[in-house]
């Protein structure tokens, strides 16, 4: 059992809202996180399997099941595999709060982000809590295992297999059991061949500025199908799009957003990379860090903060830029060396953005600065720093 830093934040959730919803792809730990924070829950929380026909079969008359279950929280597991349920949460939560129980009434786990997101919020508005649960981060193993997290993912049940070889083979199964089984139940069909061959670009081309146009051409596809594959595996929670940043300055700015794959077992399994040595001898290597660093980051940000990358043709270039409250920007360069450094780039970029902090990441042990006020930190102690940061 790994230890996940939401826990508690999802306990404190659960003791203010009556629905708190758990976010995140398949076999990220979901499941085996909700049965542990009930254990905190007296009396003991009903868990229902939602993709189980005997518990599916349980809320046909689903007011009345959870009308028998007061006073219980109860965890439903893949809730977007019932369509309409948050209309009866709805009045089921509210006759509960005027029974007072005010909270901890639902725990809702859900794969896929956009839809849930939409039908839970216009029912549950003020009702409803969400928590994304990323794949493992270099802050919930030992320090030793980092380059094991970053060659084999996040996956629990890839980063936990006895060697390299099992955790590949783990990867290529999760990839074809998402393409063959789950993305057909999201709307028309789709060629699984054709998305697969999709995804697998997307890691060759991890982390560079989308080019719609060159992906359509090679898929034989049009750009607005190409849009909606790379949407569908957004919600999916399997990539993640940075956007460019856009304030109002005076620079030519760059307009398409950068894509990574948010997994970088994923990344490394589509191209076939089963070693560390393989790894590390591709030419994907350099971004595969970055895409590992930026996801670490990201998938740990404390509230508050929204995150671009920034570029202007005269090349001005920050890998990250993490921005919190009024002009409080933070610049954030990602190297996968020892020995890091900055190009004129990134000075240009903060002296345009005037960022508040600099930041230098790399996957040594040690921080220290360096010149024009930069900081060169160690990915599992930029947490922390952000932490400190809103402080």
């Amino acid at each position: 059992m790994i230890n996940r830093q939401t826990e508690t934040e999802l306990i404190q959730l659960l003791e203010e809202f009556p629905a708190v919803a758990i976010l995140g792809p398949r076999q990220v730990g979901k499941t085996t996180l909700a049965l542990e924070i009930a254990r905190n829950f007296h009396p003991e929380p009903l868990y229902l399997d939602l993709e189980d026909p005997a518990d599916l079969a349980k809320l046909k008359e689903a007011g009345l099941f959870f009308e028998s279950h007061a006073g219980r929280l109860l965890i439903l597991d893949e809730i977007q595999r019932v369509p309409g349920i948050f209309l009866v949460l709805r009045g089921v939560i509210d006759k509960r709060r005027r029974m007072g129980q005010k909270s901890g009434q639902f725990l809702i786990l859900g794969s896929a982000s956009l839809e849930l997101l939409k039908q839970s919020s216009e029912s549950l508005a003020g009702r409803i809590a969400f928590k994304e649960l990323s794949v493992l981060n270099v802050s919930e193993i030992q320090p030793d295992e980092n380059t094991k997290l970053w060659l084999r993912g996040g996956f629990p049940d890839s980063f936990l297999t006895k060697d390299d070889t099992s955790s590949f083979r783990w990867r290529v199964n999760f990839i074809t059991t998402y393409l063959e089984r789950d993305v057909p139940t999201f709307g028309p069909r789709i060629p699984a061949v054709t998305l697969r061959r999709l995804w697998t670009m997307l890691a060759h081309n991890q982390g560079e500025q989308v080019n719609y146009s060159k992906l359509a051409v090679g898929l034989d596809i049009s750009i607005h199908t190409v849009k909606r594959y790379i949407e569908l595996l957004e919600d999916l929670l399997l990539v993640r799009t940075l956007r460019p940043w856009s304030g109002n300055i005076k620079k030519r700015l760059v307009k398409s957003p950068k894509i990574y794959i948010r997994d970088s077992g994923l990344t490394h399994a589509l191209l076939g990379l089963t070693t560390t040595e393989e790894l590390l001898g591709h030419p994907i290597v350099g971004s595969s860090w970055e895409g590992f660093a930026i996801e670490n980051i990201l998938s740990s940000l404390p509230d508050g903060y929204t995150a671009w990358f920034y570029r202007t043709s005269a090349g001005a270039e920050i890998d990250l830029v993490l921005e919190h409250g009024y002009q409080k920007r933070i610049a954030i360069e990602i190297k996968r060396s020892l020995t890091p450094t900055v190009t004129k780039g990134f000075h240009l970029g903060c002296d345009d953005l005037k960022v508040s902090a600099r930041y230098l990441v790399y996957p040594g042990n040690e921080r220290y600065p360096i010149s024009n006020n930069i900081t060169v930190i160690p990915l599992q102690e930029m947490f922390a720093e952000l932490k400190s940061q809103t402080g």
